[in-house]
């Protein structure tokens, strides 16, 4: 489970070229931004260290990143830190609410919004030195298709794909599925569906994405894509109460409906790609 990567040749084009994905990383992602992409990763993380993993957040939305808001913490390293050799790898990480660690960005810098040459060199160093100290390493993408988000998802064993039964996530999720699956040859991409209005909306959401991927994807190009349902999160007045708060849901009220579904999603995930802890 503990491979490593190693950086890929120099090529304008690096960011579409597929990576041996480093084991046991996750990376949570959605096709644009309001999902609640931050709020799943943060609580997931909890989820799963409440059920005996050792878990690390990487806020890996460089350059607009949220994590701290939502976890009300004040980072005096940050990962920008890292990168510039600043501060060690070890400095920057920080326990968080909820029995897990963080990594934090920067936010607002400018320099993140593309890939360079040396972004994709220390992200590969942090993630390569991070992998066999956790059990799972979630990383916070940013949201759509750039080329950073892009990169940051081709380290990860599996994609998270989280999206609202709104039409226009929905849209975008799927365009996010079909580079993922053409740039990245991805054969299987789990779906939560957050913020569901009924029970079991989030399968038929599923299955209506995987009809239209059947359709006009896998034809052309010939290999098997397979949607996951993993699970939804229901619409629940305690998510918001949580993030006006910046409180961790999972701490301040997980009995609510939204709380125990995350726990419900980390039982999947240990049923099929984390085992479960000893």
């Amino acid at each position: 489970m503990n491979d490593v990567l190693t950086p890929p040749t120099q090529n304008p084009d690096a960011a579409q070229v597929p990576l041996r994905p480093l084991g046991k990383v996750l990376a949570v992602t959605s096709g644009k931004g309001g999902v609640g992409k931050t709020f799943v990763s943060a609580n997931l993380a909890a989820a799963l260290a409440k059920r005996g993993h050792k878990v690390l957040v990487l806020d890996a939305d460089l350059g607009l990143a949220n994590l701290d808001v939502v976890l009300n913490l004040y980072p005096k390293i940050t990962l920008h830190d890292v990168f510039t050799g600043k501060a060690r790898l070890d400095e920057a990480i920080l326990p968080a609410p909820g029995g897990f660690s963080v990594l934090l960005a920067g936010s607002g810098m400018v320099e993140y919004s593309r890939l360079t040459s040396e972004v994709r060199n220390e992200f590969l160093r942090v993630m390569n030195s991070l992998v066999p100290n956790y059990d799972v390493v979630i990383l916070d993408t940013g949201a759509g298709i750039s080329d950073v988000v892009l990169f940051a998802v081709s380290l990860a064993s599996e994609v998270l794909m989280v999206a609202t039964p709104e039409p226009t996530s929905l849209t975008d999720a799927y365009a996010t599925i079909k580079v993922l699956v053409g740039q990245q040859q991805r054969q299987v991409i789990r779906v939560i569906i957050n913020q569901a209005t009924r029970p079991g909306s989030g399968a038929a959401i599923t299955n209506q994405l995987q009809q239209v991927l059947d359709r006009f994807v896998v034809t052309g190009l010939n290999q098997p894509i397979r949607l996951v349902h993993l699970g939804d999160i229901p619409v629940d007045p305690e998510v918001r109460q949580a993030i006006m708060r910046r409180q961790l849901m999972m701490q301040a009220t997980p009995g609510c409906p939204a709380g125990m579904a995350l726990t419900q999603l980390a039982r999947n995930l240990e049923d099929s790609v984390i085992p479960r802890a000893a």
